[in-house]
Order: structure tokens, then C-alpha cells, then sequence
């Protein structure tokens, strides 16, 4: 709502260019294997998956852990020489 006057509303000349995104989902037929292979693969994948994390949390840990003490010693270093 405007109230210093009438607001004109813009018009759309020549259409609107996302309007006309084709959305395309890519679907994989695992039928023809057998359901056992499925949920084993798909479990080693999601192991593989969590296991990656869990060495990236344990170098972002590391690094924050490294990141606290210097920036702690840093600061009492400069602490002390004022």
C-alpha cells in the first residue's frame, strides 16, 4: 500500500523468461535387480556418505580446536605486553 499517491503497475512485455523452464526429473529403474543388491548398496553408499562427514567434522574440530588456543595465547600474549 502506498500512501503518497497511485502507484502504476508495470506490465510484463514479453513474457516472463523463467516461465518457460522445462523441468525434466531423471527417474532410474532399479527393478531389474534384485532387492537385496538394492538396500546393500544403498547401505554401503549412506556408510560412505556418513563416514566422509565424520572425517570432515573431525577436521573442522581440529581446526577450531587449533583456532581457539592460538587466538587464546594471542590474546594473553598481547595482554601481557601492554
Amino acid at each position: 500500500m502506498i500512501f503518497l499517491g497511485v502507484r502504476r503497475r508495470c506490465r510484463l512485455r514479453g513474457g516472463v523468461l523463467l516461465a518457460e523452464v522445462v523441468t525434466q526429473a531423471l527417474a532410474i529403474d532399479l527393478s531389474a535387480y534384485p532387492r537385496w543388491l538394492v538396500v546393500v548398496v544403498g547401505t554401503l553408499c549412506a556408510a560412505l556418505v556418513i563416514w566422509i562427514l565424520i572425517k570432515l567434522l573431525k577436521v573442522a574440530l581440529w581446526l577450531l580446536f587449533f583456532a581457539v588456543l592460538i587466538g587464546g595465547f594471542s590474546w594473553a600474549a598481547w595482554l601481557l605486553v601492554q
